[in-house]
């Protein structure tokens, strides 16, 4: 009933299967089982569904618990539901307990304000009776010498007392990420095996379209599908019911029904007793016609938000190659250093090649830096988080290297994953500029971002971009081969590319026939223009257009205006003449100095 785990089963069958099914085996060899488990991951991976999983396949005694659930109103309550708990599992042994979100119940001790605190105190006295029970975990001390296993399931593995993670307690852990595409389409098959489907589902098409979905957004685009299903049939049976009842009117009038209202809104309940919707359940012949098709689940996407965008992680962004228009060279070399390495990491393996660790775009502003991350984050189909420097900063000490840590840690359990750091100056300048000595936070943070682009832990398939105006105020220690070792200049456009650009915003734009792109980019007016230059030309184009609509609208003597308003928009267009007004209101964002400042820091680095 699981999809999108095999990679676990491994891991699994040594952690938790072989302990329960032999304990002879550890005690032959004379070494105690593993006792604990935790099983970490963001919100809605799975983990309490992979907990049940194991016990219903190994056929042991199950005894799940809530984290709050343990925690009593009474003195000492508290720490006897635990050791029940722990009495109970080790009389049916083999067993497996579960306790969810652990935690709640067992933060670090001494952190927090008023440790002698009610709420202190007792959160102390029971992470104190799990380490003890825990540690009485024995086959000599349960039934047949049988093994009982404690899973714990957290998110913030992070804010669990260390005592838990030590040896010989929760010193294993199994991690559940965000789904990778291939995990994706495992989970929809099984989810969708016991639907009622028309035809055949395209699950590679909607793995591709759900990335950052996590196995609770799965089920609920699966559940979305099926309410968009029943919508359709209630429409499509409305619709039937108004036209017998126009045909069929009784005095021969013929009542006019509003279809494309009738498709737009369900069916409303009137209080009308012969409805058979309202009265009784629909027949079987009624609901043979209903079944979930593709375009149920493709319009559903759109409307069910992945977790990780509500956590604050943006997933892959709806851009695309065709979205910038220019850039050739730098798309190719991104292509190498980005798309290659998700898509065929065994090429670089057989080469005995490391994967490439980091890029950073550099150049004028408003060239497309960051739209070429999010187009190739879109072209590879990894997960994408976006962060802006600032965001990470924190006025308190140790926060800001603990958002960083998070930021990490999010990207290796969502693998592959592109982490994109915009303004990067802002959040990595050099150390020692400040003249702080050494404990601002800037410096931490640099510190923390330096350890995790070194990959102490494994980077997994994690990828890192960076973009900044002002390469120069980095680190120098985070340009070095292995962190940020490719360096892309994103310049200028080029009269070729500015064209290029205007084709690629415009496409959604009503342009008059006398409008020559090529002549707009290759103006004299527009040398110097950026990417975003082009698309404020566009938008100042487009405002004069409106503008005249407004102060040339002809009126009647009576003071009605001649043209009604549906005409008028059907009318509106962007003309030559627009451009050129446009073109006298919107100057170069990039001075002459500062293009020469760039051509040399290009040079220098």
């Amino acid at each position: 009933n699981l999809g999108g785990v095999s990679s676990l089963l491994t891991t699994i069958r040594e952690l938790i299967e072989y302990p329960l099914s032999h304990p002879e085996l550890f005690l032959h060899l004379g070494v105690e089982p593993p006792r604990g488990v935790l099983l970490r991951g963001p919100p809605g991976c799975g983990k309490t569904h992979l907990a049940k999983a194991i016990a219903g396949e190994l056929n042991v005694s199950y005894f799940q618990v809530s984290a709050p659930e343990l925690v009593g109103g009474v003195s000492g309550e508290s720490e006897l539901r635990v050791r029940t708990l722990f009495e109970s599992a080790a009389r049916y042994a083999p067993a497996i307990i579960f306790i969810d979100e652990i935690d709640a119940i067992a933060p670090k001790r001494g952190e927090g304000s008023g440790g002698g605190g009610g709420g202190k105190s007792m959160e102390k006295r029971i992470v104190a009776q799990l380490l003890t029970s825990m540690d009485s975990i024995h086959p000599n001390n349960t039934r047949n010498q049988s093994a009982v296993i404690v899973l714990g399931a957290t998110n913030r593995p992070d804010a669990m007392d260390p005592a838990l993670r030590r040896a010989g307690r929760f010193d294993r852990e199994i991690v559940l990420g965000a789904p990778d595409e291939k995990a994706r389409e495992g989970i929809l098959r099984v989810m969708t095996a016991s639907m009622r489907v028309a035809g055949t589902l395209d699950y590679k098409v909607l793995a591709k379209k759900t990335p950052g979905f996590v196995g609770a957004d799965v089920r609920s685009l699966t559940k979305e599908a099926a309410v968009l299903a029943i919508n359709r049939i209630f429409r499509t049976d409305l619709l039937s019911e108004s036209k017998k009842k126009t045909a069929t009117d009784g005095e021969g009038e013929s009542m006019e029904v509003d279809n494309e209202k009738a498709e737009a809104e369900p069916p409303k309940d009137d209080g009308n007793s012969n409805d058979i919707r309202t009265i009784t359940p629909l027949t079987d012949t009624q609901l043979q016609p209903l079944y979930i098709t593709m375009d149920d689940f493709l319009t559903a996407i759109p409307h069910v938000q992945p977790s990780s965008k509500r956590e604050g992680f943006a997933t892959v962004p709806d851009v695309s190659w065709n979205d910038i228009g220019a850039l050739s060279d730098i798309r190719e070399e991104l292509t190498l250093s980005v798309l290659e390495p998700i898509a065929h990491p065994e090429k670089f393996e057989a080469l005995g090649l490391p994967l490439p660790a980091g890029v950073l775009l550099y150049g004028p502003p408003g060239c497309g830096k960051t739209l070429l991350a999010k187009a190739i984050a879109n072209e590879s189909g990894a997960n994408f988080i976006s962060v802006k420097g600032p965001e990470l900063l924190d006025k308190y000490v140790g926060e800001s290297e603990r958002s960083v840590r998070v930021v990490f840690e999010r990207a290796r359990s969502s693998s592959p994953c592109i982490i994109f750091f915009d303004e990067l100056d802002s959040l990595c300048p050099k150390r020692g500029s400040d003249g702080g000595g050494g404990g601002g936070v800037s410096e931490r943070v640099v510190n923390q971002l330096l350890t995790e682009m070194d990959g102490l832990d494994s980077r997994r398939s994690v990828f890192v971009i960076a973009a900044t105006n002002r390469p120069e105020l980095i680190d120098p220690a985070m340009l070095r081969p292995g962190r940020l070792d490719k360096l892309l200049y994103v310049p200028l456009p080029s009269p070729t590319d500015r064209l290029s650009i205007l084709r690629a915003l415009s496409t959604k734009i009503k342009l008059a026939p006398d409008v020559d792109l090529h002549a707009i980019a290759n103006d004299p007016h527009s040398n110097g223009f950026s990417g975003a230059d082009c698309a404020a030309l566009l938008r100042e184009a487009g405002l004069a257009v409106l503008r005249d609509g407004v102060l040339n609208r002809t009126k009647d003597k009576d003071g009605n205006e001649v043209v009604d308003k549906k005409t008028e928009i059907k009318l509106l267009q962007i003309t030559a003449y627009h451009f050129r007004y446009a073109f006298d209101h919107v100057l170069p964002s990039v001075s002459k100095k500062d293009q020469a400042r760039y051509d040399r820091l290009r040079e220098r680095m």
